[in-house]
């Protein structure tokens, strides 16, 4: 073997243990940055937070996420960030799915807007209760037509079961519901506001607008 030959093998050898170590020192190639992972969950809790969907403590686990990274902790930010940003993708998801569970159920023109007026609204359900079963929220409960016909309604199940509901994101199968078919328009009026306005919830507590309706 030539000096020229044994010499040339020696540099590709260089360089591919360059090119080993360089692709050891950038990490998993579908890594990502502490600030993009903090930008990301910020976008999608922005998304939440414009449909009233947005939880209550996904705000607080975006700034620990921010605290990690000026801290120097890249992991730890990058950990917190996703969190964040699972949190308002479920919370996006969620809102789509009840709306969408809305509309199938309110195709009828004519029958939407009957709904839109307060008094209607009041008389479109049947039962006087109702048996929580897996996968019931209070939301998809008022907008079956035995009860309300109009998920925003469901301020109205949570307050006449204050009793029952500690959280009213939390219900549990085999709960049985008080469900109040004589309420007023006013009544009827003050629970959709608040459905609409109630704001950033989390699951397990009892939000202080909640608290607030519940006092009116």
């Amino acid at each position: 073997m030539t000096m020229r030959t044994s010499a040339r093998l020696l540099s590709v050898a260089l360089l591919s243990l360059g090119l080993i170590t360089g692709c050891a020192s950038t990490g998993d190639s579908d890594g990502i940055t502490a600030e993009q992972a903090i930008a990301d969950a910020k976008a999608a809790n922005a998304e939440a937070k414009a449909i009233n969907y947005e939880w209550r403590d996904t705000g607080k686990i975006i700034k620990k996420a921010e605290d990690k990274l000026a801290a120097g902790d890249e992991e730890g930010a990058i950990k917190l960030a996703n969190k964040a940003k699972a949190q308002a993708n479920t919370a996006v998801a969620q809102a789509n799915a009840e709306n969408r569970k809305f509309l199938n159920e309110n195709t009828d023109g004519a029958a939407t807007a009957d709904k839109a007026d307060a008094g209607a609204r009041g008389a479109a359900g049947r039962v006087s209760s109702y048996s929580v079963v897996r996968g019931d929220n209070l939301w998809n409960i008022s907008g079956k037509d035995e009860v309300y016909a109009d998920p925003y309604q469901w301020p109205l199940i949570y307050k006449t079961n204050r009793d029952k509901i500690k959280d009213a994101d939390l219900i549990h199968p085999g709960q049985v519901l008080d469900i109040d078919q004589n309420a007023s328009a006013s009544e009827i009026d003050a629970a959709v506001n608040h459905a609409k306005t109630r704001g950033a919830w989390s699951l397990g507590d009892t939000e202080q607008s909640d608290r607030d309706y519940l006092a009116k």
